[in-house]
């Protein structure tokens, strides 16, 4: 693959980003892609390792080693129609995906992994620019109908692919405009609306409609889905965030931590926004660990935050990880995101006892935490740890535990431990309701982007071998 000795020859390049001081006055993009030098270096990078784990490890199972290979000789267009070939949305996967493939790299035993991130990118960028993806409507219609409920990764992903087949697809959503977290989740200056633009202009183009501001079970009642649709996939997400139940959770100024990004998100496009929230001048304090405590750090640096705290529960993780041990799998390990490095207090192992009230007794003004330490399976308190923070704006981001249950029982589908609509993989993505099929979060919990897009594929093929003639 590539250059034999690449591997030995070139260093890992990252993509240059702006300076902190430039990208905090912006909520654009900050980080530039590889030059087609650069990713053609990157790519001489990959080793012939003849068993390449970067496959397992990506849950879209993209051809690494090949798209890599055609970079490397130039052949940019092949390595588009290969990369589109097992991802419908590579250039927003190469901007937001954290890359579990390279964490599986063969490289990463004993050097920086290959940049597979970073020449995904690169590839979908110029397949845009050169006017490459072009819309691929089907040869003919199959006479079949099928509803998707959620205008997320999977929702869309499974839409196109449907459409791709000749199904007749209509997408419902209760939000103004589709692309369910990415574009409503995730701050611009991560991944630009333009880029869920053109996609979704892309599938209408392929012949995907479009039903926004549709509440599905409300302003559509549920059975008319399956009255007017040969099948349903429901893709809605996982909406549920997981709560802080503790003394001062009613105070203003306490807010979960998808409201206040969907706020800022819907001021950026021009949109009414939902809630208004700003830390402009205030202390911020995030609770919850994750990449969307590290996205409100990002925002409120950016709205002008006096001060930004994050807090996790979880102790704080090693460095570096022991690769023999860990590889091909995806390693726990101190990651820090571009929103740290802009600007964050971040504090490990300790839990929140209670929000409590400002000057006024109605907003809150302070947080106190303890220290704890894990015991047994479980956090314990340590003594004498108690400390109080400074908090009049404190953003819940511990996670999502389930989808919100009310289409689910609209429609009787059987849940399952978790709250999450209970549908195998293994059985093709269906429900406990005959011709109703789910995917993504709402059948997984909580997870990422490129595990959203493959179980949207999935799904998809699924449905259209149920729809076909003689099924």
């Amino acid at each position: 693959m590539g250059k034999i000795t690449g591997f030995l020859e070139h260093d890992r390049v990252a993509e240059p980003s702006q300076p902190v001081d430039v990208r905090l006055r912006s909520w654009r993009e900050f980080v530039d892609p590889l030059t087609p030098t650069q990713a053609h270096t990157q790519a001489a990078r990959c080793m012939d390792c003849g068993v390449p784990f970067c496959h397992s490890a990506c849950p879209v199972h993209n051809v690494i080693p090949d798209f890599n290979e055609l970079v490397y000789r130039d052949d940019w267009r092949r390595a588009a129609e290969l990369l589109h070939s097992t991802n419908n949305f590579p250039e927003l996967t190469g901007r937001v995906c954290p890359a579990p493939c390279e964490a599986g790299c063969t490289l990463y035993l004993h050097a920086d992994a290959v940049g597979i991130k970073s020449i995904e990118r690169a590839i979908a960028d110029r397949a845009w620019d050169e006017g490459w993806v072009t819309p691929q409507p089907p040869a003919a219609p199959s006479g079949r109908r099928v509803a998707v409920v959620g205008s997320g990764p999977a929702g869309l992903a499974a839409a196109q692919q449907l459409a791709r087949a000749g199904h007749a697809v209509t997408v419902f959503d209760k939000a103004r405009q589709p692309g369910g977290l990415l574009r409503y989740g995730i701050p611009d200056f991560k991944l630009d609306k333009v880029h869920v633009d053109r996609r979704v202009a892309q599938l209408v183009a392929e012949g995907v409609q479009l039903r926004m501001g549709v509440r599905v079970g409300v302003d559509l009642p549920a059975d008319r889905l399956l009255a007017d649709f040969d099948a349903v996939l429901l893709t809605l997400g996982a909406e549920q965030p997981r709560e802080l139940p503790v003394p001062g959770r009613e105070l203003a100024g306490v807010h979960v931590a998808m409201d206040f990004l969907r706020a800022q998100n819907e001021a950026v496009a021009g949109e009414p926004v939902s809630t208004p929230i700003s830390a402009r001048g205030r202390h911020v304090v995030v609770i919850g660990g994750g990449d969307t405590g590290s996205d409100c750090v990002g925002t409120a640096n950016r709205q002008g935050a006096a001060s930004v705290t994050q807090l996790e529960l979880l102790p704080t993780p090693p460095e570096t990880e022991d690769r023999l041990l860990t590889w091909p799998r995806w390693p726990w390990k101190l990651r820090t995101s571009s929103s740290h490095e802009e600007g964050c207090a971040r504090t490990f192992a300790v839990a929140t006892r209670a929000l409590l009230p400002g000057p006024d007794g109605a907003r809150v003004g302070a947080l106190e935490t303890v220290d704890v330490a894990r015991e047994g399976g479980r956090m314990v308190e340590l003594p004498d740890t108690v400390r109080t923070w400074p908090a009049d704006l404190v953003l819940l981001a511990m996670g999502f535990e389930r989808p919100a249950p009310d289409l689910l029982d609209a429609l009787g589908v059987a849940k399952d431990a978790r709250g999450n609509a209970h549908a195998n993989e293994a059985g093709g993505y269906r429900t406990s309701v005959d011709r109703v099929y789910a995917a993504g979060d709402v059948r997984r919990g909580q997870s990422l982007v490129v595990w959203a897009i493959r179980e949207g594929r999935q799904a998809a093929a699924a449905i259209d071998e149920a729809l076909r003639p003689g099924a």
